[in-house]
């Protein structure tokens, strides 16, 4: 198939190549030239402007966005409306959120532009793991996209069969799913990104616990010094709290083990709070999830060693910076 790429920092650049090493043809454009020319020098035909993408593209066009949500994002979609025609479709894969793209979607209907919603998830390691796409759109206009879909998808061989699922593999055992109308795909990569946050909290929390039984106190009669990266090392293996975060945090912790490179200062870029708004207004209990995204405020006013591992597990999974 044949794909316009806006977008191509860490996320999108990797979706960029993957795409093209199963044989599609990526159209591809960034503000920063360097991005594009070094996706051409890899097999994907430049764009210096959206126009000129546009332009480069076979209708009916397919253009998928991989920008920060905000502004930058509104502002493309605004050029685009312009550029694009009746009977293209729009991609939206940042992480937006999800009553924005019903506004979007009202908004391009009247020029007969289709409109679809993916939350990613697979950060810098998309490349080669594959990507976890969570779809709301249309029923028809996702179909247009299923060739995209399965090949950014990390497949059936990422994760062993579930028990009771046989025959042909549903396209959630895939690694995409087809979530529900526009906006339910970020609605759901909202609320796993807020499953992300409790996850990482609760990690970091358990290794706090653990570098504290190493305070020497007089009123106790034991003081244990806890070689962290080896017991993250160890419930790796055979724990029920096993996880691909977990992996990541013993990569942290071996290579870095006080984690020095990092202050502990973590941000939270908007999903978090997004979905602790909204179980507000749907009156739905997040104690964990709302817990950890005060937490990240906290830490903002002198860090923990595990608030430390928060931030090295953002790095890890998705290259996030502290500042």
């Amino acid at each position: 198939m044949e794909l316009g790429m806006v977008g191509l920092g860490r996320m999108g650049a990797n979706m960029a190549r993957r795409l093209m090493r199963r044989g599609h043809r990526l159209v591809v454009y960034d503000r920063d030239p360097e991005t594009v020319n070094q996706l051409q020098s890899e097999g994907a035909i430049p764009s210096a402007s959206l126009r000129q993408l546009v332009e480069q593209l076979t209708p009916p066009r397919i253009v998928w966005l991989m920008l920060p949500a905000g502004e930058v994002t509104e502002e493309t979609i605004l050029e685009l409306r312009l550029l694009m025609r009746a009977g293209d479709l729009l991609v939206d894969g940042g992480n937006t959120y999800f009553e924005d793209d019903l506004r979007r979607w009202h908004e391009l209907q009247r020029f007969g532009i289709d409109y679809v919603d993916v939350g990613v998830s697979g950060g810098v390691w998309g490349l080669e793991r594959g990507y976890c796409l969570m779809v709301g759109g249309e029923k028809a206009v996702v179909a247009r996209l299923e060739p995209i879909l399965r090949d950014l998808a990390p497949g059936l061989e990422a994760a062993p069969r579930t028990a009771g699922r046989t025959g042909q593999p549903q396209p959630c055992e895939l690694g995409y799913l087809h979530c529900g109308p526009v906006g339910a795909g970020h609605f759901v990569k909202m609320v796993h990104n807020g499953v992300e946050y409790a996850l990482m909290q609760a990690y970091a929390e358990g290794v706090d616990l653990l570098r504290a039984a190493a305070q020497a106190e007089p009123q106790r009669d034991w003081r244990y010094e806890f070689d962290i990266p080896a017991i993250l090392e160890l419930w790796r293996r055979g724990s029920v709290v096993g996880s691909w975060l977990l992996d990541l945090a013993a990569v942290a912790t071996a290579r870095d083990p006080d984690l020095a490179a990092f202050t502990g200062q973590v941000p939270d870029s908007g999903e978090g709070r997004w979905t602790v708004e909204t179980a507000v207004q749907l009156g739905v209990s997040l104690p964990a999830i709302s817990d950890s995204l005060f937490a990240r405020f906290r830490s903002r006013r002198g860090n923990s060693y595990g608030e430390k591992l928060l931030s090295a597990l953002r790095e890890q999974f998705g290259g996030h910076r502290e500042h």
